[in-house]
Parts: C-alpha cells; sequence; structure tokens
C-alpha cells in the first residue's frame, strides 16, 4: 500500500546517505593501499599463491593448505553467477589483498632463512670451525648466539614491518567496508523481493 511504499522511499534515502557519509569517510588520498615498503628486497619468492583446485560445483570459498614459502593459507573465492558490482570489488579486493599477504611473507622467510646461514657461518669461521662437525653433522650455534642475531633481523626489519602493520590494517579496514556495504545491499534487495510479493 501506499504506507509500505512510504517506508521503501524512506529506507531507499536513508540507504544512499548512509553509503555517501560512509564512503566519503573512507575515501581520501591518505588511505589509499600502499605496496610494500621498507627495505629493499635482495631475495624474491616465486610469486603468486598456492595452485590448488576446489570441486567445480563447489559454491563457498576454499581454504587450501599452508603455502611452503609463506606458511599461509590460500583461500580460493567463490565467484556467483550474479556477483554484483560490490560483491565484485570486495572479492577482488581481497584477492589482491591475498597476493600482497603472500608475496610479503614469503620474501620475508626467504630473507630470514638466506641472512641465518649467513650469520651461522660467519661465527663459525670466526671461532674457526667448519660447517660441519668432526662426526660430519651440520654445525650449530647455542641459543645465546643465534638470540644475536634475532634480536639484529628484527632491528633492522623494524620500519619494513612498521610499514607492512600500517597497510594491512588499511586493507582490513578497506575489506570490512565493503563486507558492510555488500550485507547492506543483500537486505535492500531481500526488502525490495518482499514489497513486490506484497504488492502483487
Amino acid at each position: 500500500g501506499a504506507r509500505g511504499r512510504g517506508a521503501m522511499v524512506a529506507l531507499r534515502a536513508g540507504k544512499k546517505s548512509f553509503l555517501r557519509a560512509l564512503s566519503r569517510s573512507f575515501v581520501c588520498r591518505g588511505c589509499q593501499l600502499a605496496p610494500e615498503r621498507g627495505a629493499e628486497r635482495r631475495d624474491t619468492a616465486p610469486s603468486g599463491v598456492s595452485r590448488f583446485c576446489p570441486p567445480r560445483k563447489s559454491c563457498h570459498d576454499w581454504i587450501g593448505p599452508p603455502d611452503k614459502y609463506s606458511n599461509l593459507r590460500p583461500v580460493h573465492f567463490y565467484i556467483p553467477e550474479n556477483e554484483s558490482p560490490s560483491e565484485q570489488k570486495l572479492r577482488k579486493l581481497r584477492q589482491e589483498t591475498q597476493e600482497w599477504n603472500q608475496q610479503f611473507w614469503a620474501n620475508q622467510n626467504l630473507t630470514f632463512s638466506k641472512e641465518k646461514e649467513e650469520f651461522i657461518h660467519s661465527r663459525l669461521k670466526t671461532k674457526g670451525l667448519g660447517l660441519r662437525t668432526e662426526s660430519g653433522q651440520k654445525a650449530t650455534l647455542n641459543a645465546e648466539e643465534m638470540a644475536d642475531f634475532y634480536k639484529e633481523f628484527l632491528s633492522k626489519n623494524f620500519q619494513k614491518h612498521m610499514y607492512y602493520n600500517r597497510d594491512w590494517y588499511k586493507r582490513n579496514f578497506a575489506i570490512t567496508f565493503f563486507m558492510g556495504k555488500v550485507a547492506l545491499e543483500r537486505i535492500w534487495n531481500k526488502l525490495k523481493q518482499k514489497q513486490k510479493k506484497s504488492n502483487n
């Protein structure tokens, strides 16, 4: 009836006002998603996430096994046939964030492993020791000596991790924003369907 149509018009106006205000608060020059910063990478791990494939007829997101470089579990995102522009924006943002996160930790783990080996070799050489013990086993350092490496590594990568954490929070805020937008649009679509049924 007229009262129902009036409520729908008011809800539509309120929805648009809310989304415009939320968009203005989010879309600003200072909120752009930045690529990885900090110390330049000397080594780069293979790009891309694990290529596992869920069943073709699956209608859900699938979480794969841990990646051997980053130790992160990749997500294979389901793409519905009637995906809306907002749903597509959200999915692509999640995919891009996953790839960004994958690349950061794959590179970071590769750098960590390489520098750790270099540190151990350097300390053993200083002591006049080889890379192998007399029994043929791989030579190692004690916990106190390795603590020096961990402290040095964290100190050297402090700024890099600070940039990563900042961008990680920005990306999560963006994802949360579009999740809210998608949820509101779904509620709105359900209300429109109910209104059509009541009018018929």
